[in-house]
């Protein structure tokens, strides 16, 4: 078989790159897809109790009227639903608003002073020396308080690997920065403050949870044109020919790539071998998925909360998500089931027993007051993958800007969210894009936006 076009991959990336080559109308080109099902970490899944679960929290909000569009296009108007966000930090026994800066009226007094007294000495004692990592940009952002009470604790339980072998450029829009005069005057004023985010509003599938959203982009792009169960075995970049494993071949002529870059280098022959150990570099945490489906209704204080964040270490999970309030059509009862789908964190410097995950959540949802008994639970599901997170580590973006340009000179481009490795630019919008702007690239020579400048792209958010 020979394309002219061959994508491996079928998540938001691979399928974006697809269906713009399709509007373009170019036919010659297929998508490898090594499981039976596309959607990649963006499906979802029904376990046997009939309960929706997603591959962690995903929300709809986007930086692109492309996207929308398509969103639209994929679902239909009817097909989606609108929620302002609630976002919660659950701790001292206590829901404090989301972003926590900004909100510590709600700790005891003590905690409440430790957070300003360090926000006063930051700004007394600015910084003025560029943040060499993550950590640093904490403490020089929130001041000793905020870092040791939140941003510390549950930076690490989210990444898996400590702030200080992270970098600090792809922050971006993605952390609300702290300003002393609006935290004094909320804590004088008793005010709440709610607002700060690119998600706000944001919108979810009324039915099949995000998954059915990449199924019908699937439909969109045609079934002909996606083969499933085609793993990757090799790469021949001078004969221009893709090996599966099960022996079949595949030539092209323009190649892009999703699966994991470290791993992808390993399948390319003849790739210099310091371009691909300089890959096996790139760090990554793994994702767990715990999804507790539960009868009855949630307490009067979860009924409207959309997600919690946890960064306290009595419990395993970093994130919290009431999925039944997403949409009622994640539970199969809906007037007396409602579910919690929480998050895991995993690495080789935060370990985790997957066997005894289930358990340890819901003893920790118990000691959260999320849940009042375990005899509620009529479901328990979990779900692990060993890709969840792109890491931004201190070396990333040294190895990428040598990774990258050596496989191009084969032409073979790699994007999404672990193809290029940048979690800024790594969300449901930003993922499609990249390959929508590839597929541009390859056809009419567009130049790529949202890989390459990644603060333009969020600067997009809204237009």
């Amino acid at each position: 078989m020979k394309y002219q076009y061959v994508i491996i991959g079928s998540g938001p990336t691979g399928l974006g790159a697809a269906y713009r080559l399709k509007e373009l109308g170019i036919k010659d080109f297929i998508v490898l897809e090594k499981e039976n099902y596309i959607g990649g970490l963006a499906t979802s899944f029904v376990d046997e109790k009939g309960f929706t679960w997603d591959v962690g929290g995903h929300v709809q909000f986007s930086h692109y009227k492309y996207f929308d569009d398509l969103m639209m296009k994929a679902l239909g108007e009817d097909g989606w639903l609108t929620h302002q966000r609630e976002s919660w930090v659950w701790i001292e026994d206590r829901f404090v608003p989301y972003p926590f800066q900004n909100n510590i009226k709600y700790l005891s007094k003590e905690t409440m002073w430790k957070c300003l007294e360090g926000l006063i000495k930051l700004y007394k004692n600015p910084s003025s020396k560029k943040p060499a990592n993550f950590h640093e940009w904490i403490m020089n952002t929130f001041g000793e308080g905020l870092a040791e009470v939140f941003m510390l604790p549950y930076n690490f339980k989210v990444w898996a690997f400590p702030p200080a072998q992270m970098n600090a450029s792809w922050v971006g829009e993605r952390v609300a920065v702290t300003d002393l005069q609006r935290v004094t005057q909320n804590i004088l004023f008793d005010k709440d403050d709610l607002s700060w985010g690119p998600n706000n509003t944001f919108q979810f599938p009324k039915q099949g949870g995000t998954g059915a959203i990449w199924e019908n982009v699937g439909k969109l792009v045609g079934e002909e044109n996606i083969l499933t169960n085609a793993k990757v075995a090799k790469v021949d970049p001078i004969a221009k020919k893709l090996i599966l494993e099960d022996g079949r071949e595949i030539e092209y002529t323009h190649l892009m790539n999703t699966m994991p870059l470290d791993i992808f280098t390993t399948k390319v022959e003849g790739l210099d071998e310091n371009i691909t150990a300089k890959a096996q570099g790139l760090k990554h945490s793994s994702t767990n998925v715990i999804g507790i489906g539960l009868k009855g209704k949630p307490k009067a204080d979860l009924a409207t909360k959309c997600w919690m964040y946890f960064p306290e270490k009595n419990s395993p999970y970093y994130r919290i998500t009431v999925f039944s309030n997403y949409s009622p059509y994640n539970v199969p009862d809906i007037e007396n089931q409602w579910s919690l789908m929480a998050e895991v964190s995993e690495s080789e410097c935060k370990p985790v027993d997957r066997e005894t995950l289930i358990k340890d959540t819901v003893r920790a949802m118990l000691e959260d007051k999320l849940i009042e008994s375990e005899d509620d639970i009529v479901s328990e599901f979990i779900f692990s993958t060993n890709y969840g997170y792109p890491t931004p580590s201190v070396e990333r973006d040294g190895i990428l800007k040598e990774v990258l340009p050596a496989l191009e000179k084969y032409d073979i481009y790699s994007r999404g969210r672990f193809g290029a490795w940048k979690y800024e630019v790594s969300n449901q919008d930003h993922s499609l894009m990249q390959g929508v702007e590839w597929a541009n690239r390859m056809a009419h020579g567009v130049p790529e936006l949202t890989l390459f400048f990644p603060d333009t792209a969020n600067a997009m958010w809204g237009k």
